[in-house]
């Protein structure tokens, strides 16, 4: 698949996710507002949250798939690091935020809920619609991890792609975030306990909350400067030590400028008799071999050495 392939899946399951967020959103508000249900506010916030999250998602692959230019030779890459990052933030602010605040009003005050069947309803549809958006984002993780002969948990939690794993996210914590929300209107209309309403609401809250937190952690990460797994870091020094009159690599960086862009640098011990045309043959060849093992590796700076440098991995995740 290639990068416009991958950013073009990337969006359409942003806007899948959207547009199932947004009509959800609605649903949840009116039948929370007609039942005054801590809860079903609670999922109304975070519908609201998530639709806002696939805006800003959305923003981020338009503005870092932008090519390079003389002011931003790298690219774009890290930008879509930032907006993903405010969408995290977002998340929690308006999500946990909303959430565990009516949760603790609904406890303190014991207002009464008023009809639950338009509740129950609209939680049966978004479950359906959460859902569907889940199956779209889960296809494409398992399609990218094939291709990148790796698990789906591990690529999505080592990816540099941070719009599909939001959204993956998102809705994997939707799902259950709907099943609280009805425990707790159940309970509440069994019991008369308005308790168990406003518990039900906190949970959702601190459930968007570890969400978010998880989502800022890994752009931040991205935006310092990762570099590529593990695997891929062996397989990138191993392509280099493989090249003729390469003896050795002495150091190996690597870096995800964005989801589908990797820089490569590395300090290459060439044989002592490999002559200036050798050493240039034998740098075209390692870029050659390297981006058409992996082609979102988009810039590599090797840099010829003779000996008395002892070699050297650099870590990699």
């Amino acid at each position: 698949m290639s990068d416009n392939e991958r950013n073009s899946a990337s969006v359409r399951t942003v806007l899948v996710a959207g547009g199932a967020n947004l009509g959800v959103a609605i649903a949840k508000a009116v039948a929370g507002l007609a039942s005054g249900s801590a809860a079903m506010l609670s999922e109304a916030a975070h519908s609201v949250a998530d639709t806002t999250t696939e805006v800003l998602l959305f923003i981020a692959l338009r503005r870092g798939s932008r090519p390079a230019d003389d002011r931003h030779p790298f690219g774009y890459g890290k930008e879509s690091y930032v907006w993903a990052l405010m969408a995290s933030v977002f998340l929690f602010v308006g999500g946990a935020g909303f959430s565990v605040a009516r949760g603790i009003s609904t406890i303190r005050s014991g207002q009464h809920t008023g009809d639950y069947l338009a509740s129950y309803l609209v939680l049966v549809a978004a479950f359906v619609l959460e859902g569907t958006s889940l199956i779209r984002a889960v296809r494409q993780v398992r399609g990218e991890a094939r291709r990148s002969r790796t698990t789906p948990r591990r690529f999505l939690r080592l990816t540099g792609d941070t719009t599909v794993r939001a959204v993956v996210m998102e809705d994997s914590a939707a799902l259950p975030g709907l099943l609280f929300a009805a425990v707790g209107l159940a309970l509440s209309q069994i019991t008369g306990n308005e308790l168990w309403d406003g518990l039900a609401s906190i949970t959702i809250g601190l459930l968007l909350l570890v969400v978010a937190t998880l989502l800022a952690r890994t752009n931040i990460s991205l935006l310092v400067g990762r570099a590529v797994p593990r695997r891929i870091h062996t397989e990138i020094h191993d392509e280099l030590a493989g090249v003729p009159t390469v003896e050795r690599v002495d150091t190996l960086l690597t870096m995800q400028l964005g989801p589908d862009d990797i820089l490569v640098a590395a300090k290459l011990d060439f044989a002592d008799h490999a002559s200036a045309a050798e050493v240039e043959a034998a740098a075209t060849e390692a870029e050659r071999r390297l981006t058409a093992r992996y082609p979102a590796i988009r810039y590599v700076f090797l840099d010829p050495t003779r000996g008395g440098v002892p070699p050297r991995r650099d870590s990699a995740p």
